[in-house]
């Protein structure tokens, strides 16, 4: 009898003991894009750099496509997104069930769930599929479905001019809102958190921030800071020569729009975490923070020392800067260089919560001292594997030919990245071995995916 009330006590305190969980996804950050890298001059992000001073920042860390809705689906399900056939745009999104998500194992763990902002999964998106957050153990949302969300207008008296205005889900309703999409989100978020601070909660807090188009900004910012503005295209008729002159390097203040949509972002999540503090639950909870994809280069992000950004599997495109804070686990102001996965943050999550980690995931939980062997990636345009310091590579063709700035030659390469973080020198003919190794490695995933 004693033994057996020690029991269900000890259940008990596990549960109480159990931490609210925070995911943080951005969108297209650069790597270099954060002041605590010490990278670039002219970043401040004050906030993100409390995040990593209070916990460990992951220096190995990648996503699992060089875009945003496939690489979401491996954040949410943990495990490879090619396993629901989900290899570029389009696609059939997140649609297997056998897939559980973040937010349905929690839900099973008693949390209360909220996806603020973005969710981009494919064709899986629609409000009776699997993909939307509802449907796949969300109590709330609030945000949109896409790749892109105009950053200011969210009313229907907006014509779409292929700059994706107009309504905003609330639940699984369109309504309009009015506000700064960053600000709403953050908003929503604290709101969220305020409601549920005496429950257990998730929140899954997904910016559109800062994706394309970087321009439209508060006029009260733009007029701050003395910059010129620049209108919007009127018709999806001139849509892309209009695109060609906020591009990068074409517009002198391009780079100024990137940074004030990432001044806003971060300012959000300090409003996050000192909400936190006020409420005495920063000690409770678990912050992740992620971007989805590498850096877009187009919108004038920058990914300091490595090659190529978003679209291509450059290292630009799929190494990712990863911070968790998690009280309890990790050092603080600790950098942690083992090569990790955004799929990671799924196994974490359940090993936080004394939840099961599903069997059929690819992850490995960031609490354990395990470390993946290989990641692998295949986006039908560019295949590639890393394995300790060795990267494999073979481009098919250009990944996106009218938002490519880096040059992605055709072919077959290693890569030291030890040695060659820039990916400059192709080394496949100096380690046969290492190539046929990687390429049989590569071979047998791709058949184990089928």
């Amino acid at each position: 009898m004693i033994r057996l009330l020690l029991f269900f006590l000890c259940l008990s305190l596990q549960a109480k003991e159990s931490p609210n969980i925070i995911v943080i996804v951005v969108d297209d950050l650069g790597y270099a894009d954060m002041s605590c890298m010490g990278l670039v001059d002219d970043v401040s992000t004050p906030n993100i750099d409390r995040l990593s001073k209070e916990g460990t920042r992951f220096t190995n860390a990648y996503s699992t496509a060089p875009i945003c809705n496939a690489a979401r689906i491996a954040i949410m399900t943990g495990a490879y997104q090619q396993r629901q056939r989900q290899y570029w745009y389009g696609g059939p999104g997140l649609h297997k069930a056998e897939f559980s998500t973040i937010a349905e194992t929690l839900k099973e763990q008693g949390y209360t769930n909220a996806l603020i902002g973005k969710f981009h999964h494919g064709a899986s998106d629609k409000v009776e599929k699997r993909g939307f957050p509802l449907n796949h153990g969300f109590d709330t949302f609030f945000g949109f479905s896409g790749g892109t969300k105009h950053f200011l207008h969210h009313d229907s008296k907006y014509k779409d001019r292929n700059l994706h205005e107009g309504p905003m889900y609330v639940q699984n309703k369109k309504d309009n809102v009015e506000g700064f999409t960053t600000e709403l989100f953050g908003q929503r978020a604290r709101d969220f958190i305020s409601q549920n601070k005496d429950n257990k909660f998730y929140l899954h807090l997904s910016f559109n921030a800062v994706h394309n188009f970087t321009h439209q900004l508060p006029e009260s910012y733009l007029k701050e800071k003395g910059l010129k503005g620049f209108a919007d295209a009127e018709s999806k008729k001139e849509y892309w020569n209009w695109r060609k002159k906020i591009s990068y390097p074409a517009h002198p203040e391009g780079r100024d729009y990137y940074l004030g949509q990432l001044y806003f972002m971060d300012r959000e999540i300090g409003l996050l975490l000192n909400q936190l503090d006020k409420l005495e639950l920063t000690e409770k909870t678990a912050v992740f923070f992620i971007s989805d994809n590498g850096g877009s280069l187009v919108t004038y992000a920058n990914n300091g020392p490595l090659k190529g950004g978003k679209y291509t599997l450059f290292e630009g495109g799929t190494r990712v800067p990863l911070i968790a804070r998690i009280p309890g686990h990790f050092q603080e102001n600790s950098l942690d260089g083992r090569l990790a996965s955004a799929m990671d943050l799924y196994p974490t999550i359940c090993q936080l919560v004394g939840a099961e980690t599903p069997g059929n995931i690819d992850g490995k939980s960031l609490l354990s001292k395990n470390s993946h062997e290989f990641l692998f990636w295949d986006t039908k345009h560019e295949v590639s594997v890393r394995f300790g310091k060795w990267k494999y590579l073979i481009t098919k063709k250009t990944p996106n030919s009218k938002l490519q700035i880096v040059d992605t030659p055709k072919g077959e390469f290693l890569f030291d990245l030890e040695n060659d973080l820039g990916e400059t020198k192709n080394v496949l003919q100096s380690y046969p071995e290492i190539t046929a190794k990687l390429k049989q490695k590569l071979k047998e995933w791709q058949e184990s995916i089928k």
